[in-house]
């Protein structure tokens, strides 16, 4: 059990990580490192050792992925009318036309670690909104663990990591379409003991632009919301962005995900479009 001290001090860390995140690599903040990038046209940019990190962890979840995933589909994303924090996309009038933009491709991002610079192409946009968020929560647990001493789960919506020794029962997560529903019917109660969990999904992060309705989750290859075979995907593996990259990453694949999640090992669960659940990898049994 957590002292107030030492919980006082986890909350101190998870603040400081996510302010920092944020300030390195939001999209939607003028002033972000990332921004920076973006504004220079072509020209590499000296950034912190955090934004080079974070590209490097989106970079690797390209190339594991077959480039399922891929962080150079920032144009794609504010072409189908996110360009906004969500909560302003989802209430203001809905945008008249869409523009698709394919990924440039991730092979165009430029890192120099030696130098500490960043390069992309001219009109190039980076979004490291999905590995980022996994990113921070694998951070702040290990940071967290390290300050305290004692065992932590990060959430960080459907980003979860642990680090230190669980409960004796585990950490008990509740894995559904949205994780703000609470105790969903359709959802599944599970304990998580070590590494990561993530769960992604084309339910919650949707809007309408074009006439259309839009999900967040962009198929790189054509610039647009990937087709739902599965609305909901939970992976877990030894770090959330493993398993962030995982689901995020199965969402895309489509029907060849179950294949593919088999070959890599990992236990994850399915939600088809009508609802049905497939369970693979030695994904545990409910938690009663």
């Amino acid at each position: 059990m957590a002292s107030p001290e030492q919980l006082e001090a986890g909350f101190e860390i998870l603040a400081g990580e996510l302010r920092a995140i944020d300030e390195s690599c939001s999209r939607f903040r003028s002033d972000s490192e990332i921004a920076w990038v973006h504004r220079a046209e072509g020209r590499p940019v000296r950034v912190s050792p955090l934004l080079l990190e974070a590209l490097d962890v989106a970079v690797q979840a390209a190339a594991t992925t077959d480039g399922d995933l891929d962080p150079t589909v920032g144009s794609g994303i504010r072409g189908l009318g996110w360009d906004l924090d969500f909560s302003l996309v989802a209430g203001r009038e809905e945008p008249a036309r869409i523009v698709v933009s394919p990924a440039a491709g991730w092979q165009t991002i430029r890192i120099d670690r030696r130098l500490g610079t960043v390069q992309i192409p001219a009109g190039v946009e980076i979004d490291l909104g999905s590995t980022a968020k996994a990113l921070a929560a694998d951070r702040s647990a290990r940071k967290v663990y390290k300050a305290t001493g004692v065992g932590v789960l990060i959430a960080l919506g459907g980003d979860l990591a642990a680090a230190g020794p669980a409960p004796e029962e585990g950490w008990i997560v509740r894995v559904t379409d949205d994780h703000r529903n609470g105790d969903s019917p359709e959802g599944q109660t599970v304990a998580l003991r070590a590494g990561g969990l993530a769960t992604s999904s084309t339910t919650v992060r949707r809007w309408c632009a074009g006439g259309t309705e839009q999900h967040h989750i962009l198929d790189p290859r054509t610039g647009l919301p990937a087709q739902e075979v599965w609305r909901t995907v939970s992976v877990g593996a030894a770090t959330c962005v493993e398993a962030n990259t995982a689901s995020t990453a199965a969402i895309v694949r489509g029907a060849e995900a179950p294949e593919w999640l088999v070959e890599l090992g990992l236990a994850a669960r399915l939600v088809s479009s009508e609802g049905h659940v497939m369970t693979l990898g030695g994904w545990p049994e409910p938690v009663v």
